[in-house]
C-alpha cells in the first residue's frame, strides 16, 4: 500500500515541477494535490493501526504523513491564494526531519537506497523553504527541475520497481542515485542559476526594473 501511494508522490512532483516551470496551471495542480495528500494521510493511518505494535512498521509509516501533509497545505493554499509562507516553513521541517529519516533507513532499516532517497527529499524541501518561505524566487527554475525529475528518480521509477519486484535494496543503488544527484542537479544549477549582469543585478531583478 505504501509503494502506491510512493507511485503518486511521484506523480505530483512531476505536476508541481511543471508548475513551478509555468506549464501547468496552479489550481489545477491544486487539485491534484489535495487527491494525494489525502491517499498520504489515509494510507500511513492504515499502516499504523495494522501494524500491530510493529515500531519498525509504524515507523517507516510516519514518515509519510510528511509528504500528505505537506500536499494538502499547498493544495488549499493554491485555491485559495493563500500567503506561501507557512508551507515554506513547514518544509523547513520536513527537510530537517528528512536528514533523521534518512539516518534511520541507513542505521536502522538498513535501507541505503531509500536513506539516498530521504537525502534527495531534504535538499528538495530545503528548496521549497528558500522558495517559499524566504521568498528567494531566483531558484525558481532550478526548483522546478528538481522537483520534476525527483517525482521520477524518488518517487515513480522506485514504487513501479517495488511494485514489480525489481526493485534492489544494495549499495550499488545507493551510490548511482548519489553519483545521478551531483551530476544532474549540479549540472542544473550551473544551467538556471541566475546570471549577474553588470552593477551586480541578476537577471530576474533586471528584468523586475524594466518592467516597473
Amino acid at each position: 500500500m505504501a509503494n502506491v501511494g510512493l507511485l503518486f508522490v511521484g506523480a505530483v512532483l512531476f505536476i508541481n515541477g511543471l508548475m513551478l516551470l509555468g506549464k501547468v496551471d496552479p489550481r489545477a495542480a491544486a487539485v491534484f494535490n489535495l487527491f494525494v495528500g489525502a491517499l498520504q494521510v489515509v494510507t500511513p493511518t492504515f499502516l499504523i493501526f495494522t501494524a500491530g505494535g510493529d515500531q519498525r512498521a509504524v515507523l517507516a509509516a510516519s514518515g509519510i504523513y510528511l509528504f500528505g501533509f505537506t500536499y494538502l497545505y499547498v493544495g488549499i493554499g493554491l485555491l485559495l491564494g493563500l500567503d506561501t509562507t507557512g508551507v515554506g516553513y513547514f518544509s523547513l521541517f520536513v527537510s530537517i526531519m528528512a536528514l533523521a529519516y534518512s539516518f534511520v533507513s541507513f542505521r536502522i532499516l538498513d535501507d541505503r537506497p531509500f536513506g539516498v532517497i530521504w537525502l534527495y527529499w531534504s535538499f528538495l524541501w530545503l528548496l521549497f523553504f528558500l522558495l517559499l518561505g524566504l521568498k528567494i524566487t531566483g531558484i525558481t527554475v532550478f526548483t522546478g527541475w528538481v522537483t520534476a525529475i525527483q517525482g521520477w528518480v524518488t518517487g515513480a521509477i522506485p514504487a513501479f520497481l517495488l511494485l514489480a519486484g525489481y526493485w534492489r535494496n544494495s549499495d550499488e543503488v545507493a551510490l548511482a542515485l548519489g553519483i545521478f544527484a551531483v551530476v544532474v542537479f549540479g549540472g542544473l544549477w550551473v544551467l538556471t542559476r541566475p546570471r549577474q549582469q553588470a552593477g551586480g543585478r541578476s537577471e530576474g531583478s533586471a528584468a523586475a526594473t524594466d518592467t516597473r
